[in-house]
């Protein structure tokens, strides 16, 4: 939201061209980038490839859990410590690549570690893969930050939900058939060949995806300076004042954000209830992107017909059954099944925080939202750590019934959101 007394930024930065031709020219860019990264994307898959080569290198579950936090939580929260160098830069498109070639080299890495892993130790190799995923990890939210301020002001607003249908309609087509290819890269190369293949074809997919960003034609508006970290607190305590959607988006992310850290422990599941092999996990990511595909196509077609708040309504409702299912199920042969309402939430999860998102900020300020996001995601940081021990010390039983307690709380807060658009 923008304050009374910055309204002039607002009547500025509509002055300023944003044509229909330049908003499709730019529209088809990130275009550009979402395919391609599509089908770097499941060579490096979060939810399945990531914490099955931890478990094939000899980590357990609590290095799953450090590592779904670091991947999928910490990420997050470093945004909030960018936000303040990135907010005050008028120009982000050379930051935005400066953070997605250091994924690219954090992905070689790790391809090289597991290229020479038989002259390395396990406890070596556990170590590197730590420091390189967070490489990957870091440089993606800082990324992210100047990626989501240029998407806002390089799109017109009435093409944005259409963008981010469409993007995951083309998205999905890449990831299926990615899917397809890395699960067959998994069995046909024995360990670690295998992971080192996926990485290496990751680094060079998300090499090219970053081209779509040099087509960007970055459109130039005044932002809201922030003058160091005095400064940074007055924000924060401003914007926590005067808007009141943003207070209860961040509870939303705190709690539902959860959803999206339980496919590594289903992972962790089915390779100690029904030790599930490398076939089975190209199996579990082939479902998972179907589930995703199916989502990203229907929310293409009926964009304008669904509110963003039931789109969350329905994340939320889906991952709650989800540790259910795992106990219906009645053999490891159909487990697989689990893995489709996990690409559905994955898919929402893709469409609504980042929509919600840019619904609630404005071109002047949206760096320093996008940082400040960060502060929803402690949960989500902090949970998979905590339910990596608490799956050693008490089994699966408890973790489960924690994470639905959680998802329940957060249907409260989607409701406070209550989100129009």
């Amino acid at each position: 939201m923008v304050n009374d007394n910055r309204s002039w930024l607002n009547s500025k930065y509509n002055k300023m061209n944003l044509t229909k031709a330049l908003s499709h020219k730019n529209y088809k860019s990130l275009l550009w980038h979402a395919a391609f990264l599509a089908l770097a994307k499941n060579f490096m898959d979060v939810d399945t490839i990531i914490p099955a080569m931890v478990i094939d290198a000899g980590g357990n579950s609590v290095h799953v859990g450090f590592l779904t936090a670091i991947l999928l939580g910490v990420a997050k929260i470093a945004q909030f410590f960018f936000a303040p160098f990135l907010q005050n830069k008028e120009q982000k498109k050379g930051y935005l690549l400066l953070g997605i070639n250091s994924r690219v080299f954090s992905l070689a890495a790790l391809a090289t570690v597991f290229l020479f892993s038989g002259n390395l130790e396990e406890d070596t190799i556990l170590l590197l893969i730590f420091i390189f995923i967070t490489i990957f990890s870091v440089s993606g939210s800082f990324a992210n930050i100047s990626f989501t301020d240029i998407l806002g002001k390089s799109v017109l607003p009435e093409k944005r939900k259409s963008f981010f249908s469409i993007k995951q309609a083309i998205s999905n087509t890449g990831i299926l058939i990615s899917a397809y290819l890395a699960s067959r890269v998994l069995v046909v190369f024995d360990y670690p060949s295998n992971y080192s293949a996926l990485f290496f074809i990751a680094a060079f997919s998300l090499l090219i995806a970053s081209l779509g960003f040099w087509n960007v034609k970055e459109i130039s508006v005044n932002v809201l300076k922030i003058n160091g970290l005095k400064g940074f607190i007055k924000e924060i305590k401003n914007e926590f004042r005067t808007n009141k959607k943003f207070v209860h988006y961040l509870l939303m992310v705190n709690t539902l954000g959860i959803s999206i850290t339980l496919l590594p422990f289903l992972i962790l599941y089915a390779k100690d209830i029904y030790g599930a092999g490398n076939d089975e996990v190209g199996r579990f990511l082939l479902f998972k992107v179907i589930g995703s595909v199916i989502t990203g196509i229907l929310l293409f077609y009926y964009s304008r017909r669904i509110r963003y708040q039931s789109m969350l309504y329905f994340m939320g409702i889906l991952a709650f059954i989800m540790p259910g299912l795992v106990y219906i199920i009645p053999s490891g042969s159909l487990f697989f099944l689990v893995f489709i309402p996990g690409g559905v939430i994955f898919a929402l999860q893709q469409i609504v925080m980042s929509g919600v998102l840019l619904e609630i900020s404005s071109n002047h300020n949206r760096a320093f939202y996008a940082g400040l996001a960060g502060v929803g995601n402690i949960l989500p940081a902090l949970f998979p750590i905590f339910g990596g021990w608490l799956i050693k010390a008490w089994g699966f039983g408890l973790f489960f019934a924690i994470f639905m307690t959680i998802l329940l709380i957060s249907f409260y807060f989607i409701y406070r959101l209550g989100c129009k658009k």
